[in-house]
């Protein structure tokens, strides 16, 4: 589109009124209720060259406009480009300090996807960080019998790990506890990865063949740090809603989407292409990669709890009330890493 301001303002206005009303807009719907200032003429003039530039389309030859993808791109552009920052907490933020309990991250992801899928009436969604970007607070070791230990990982923000592990040796209680004590002395602070290598680093120390305690600590840390899941664990809700606002939506395109979030890694790996840093990303229609999800849009914002970067978001059709979705994802970003920061 060139620079001219008149049909911008006409796209804009075409653009709005369409996702206000699901139907095709005529010219004249434009002229007496968009305040343009144009003419009759003027607009449909206009309509017919942002057509021509692929930013419309006709459905039938007697009925009004509807907005491409490329439309939408251009009027979330816009959007984008208005956007001003959020001065204050918001109703969301309120809400979510009230329904969070003490295991902040573990009830704060399932409630963001829960709040942006109802307020959205699409799919909500919220991916943890990294475990490889956690940083380690602290570690519990619980006998669950002679030979097997159940180890509990706590990164900070409340991120919790669990895995079960097999111990060459029968310990007692105060053994796992002093073991516990000691790893969480030497390694608390530092990120997982980091604590996985400075575990190895020690393993060949001279001392570890002279003290019982620092000999047992460093393998159960050995145990600890090893083989914990890389994928990013990712929170999904709403997608039953997609059923009932299924304009234009085939039931492969519905089944493709249900089978993305029913196999969460897919989300995820789908998010990571798309999200080459910190901020917003809105992802529209056609420039899906996928072509099943190509009647929907995705918003996705990055949030930081202070030790790695995570993601919210929604998944909806097309036609969705852009502002609205973008302000909410924005909104839920900011709120997840102020309160996340907080705790940690």
């Amino acid at each position: 589109m060139d620079g001219n301001d008149r049909s911008k303002r006409v796209l804009a206005a075409l653009v709005r009124q369409y996702i206000a009303t699901g139907e095709p807009i005529a010219s004249a719907v434009l002229v007496t209720s968009a305040g343009l200032g144009v003419s009759s003429a003027t607009v449909r003039h206009l309509l017919v060259r942002l057509e021509d530039e692929g930013y419309l389309h006709q459905p039938h030859t007697s009925a009004g406009r509807v907005p491409t993808d490329l439309g939408y791109r251009f009027y979330v552009d816009l959007l984008l480009e208005q956007r001003r920052p959020r001065r204050s907490a918001s109703r969301l933020e309120a809400r979510l300090r009230r329904d969070t309990s003490a295991s902040m991250i573990d009830s704060l992801l399932p409630q963001v996807s829960h709040v942006l899928s109802q307020a959205s009436r699409s799919v909500g969604f919220a991916v943890r960080p990294a475990n490889e970007a956690a940083v380690f607070d602290r570690v519990e070791f619980v006998p669950l019998s002679s030979e097997r230990v159940l180890v509990v990982i706590v990164a900070r923000g409340g991120h919790v790990i669990q895995k079960v592990i097999n111990v060459a040796e029968s310990l007692q209680a105060d053994d796992l506890r002093e073991a516990a004590n000691y790893l969480n002395a030497e390694f608390s602070g530092m990120p997982l990865n980091r604590a996985r290598e400075a575990v190895l680093e020690r393993i060949n120390e001279e001392r570890l063949l002279y003290d019982a305690l620092l000999a047992r600590a460093m393998r159960l840390a050995t145990s600890t740090f090893s083989d914990l899941p890389d994928e990013q664990e990712i929170y999904v809700e709403g997608a039953a809603s997609l059923l009932e606002a299924s304009e234009g939506l085939t039931l492969e395109t519905l089944h493709a989407l249900v089978q993305m979030i029913e196999e969460k890694q897919k989300l995820v790996r789908l998010l990571n292409e798309y999200i080459d840093g910190p901020g917003l990303t809105v992802v529209i229609g056609a420039e899906h990669q996928e072509p099943n999800l190509r009647p929907f849009s995705l918003i996705a914002s990055t949030y930081d709890d202070g030790s790695g970067i995570g993601t919210v978001g929604i998944i909806g059709p097309t036609r969705m009330h852009y502002s609205r979705a973008i302000a909410m994802v924005d909104d839920a970003a900011d709120t997840v890493s102020r309160v996340l920061r907080e705790q940690n």
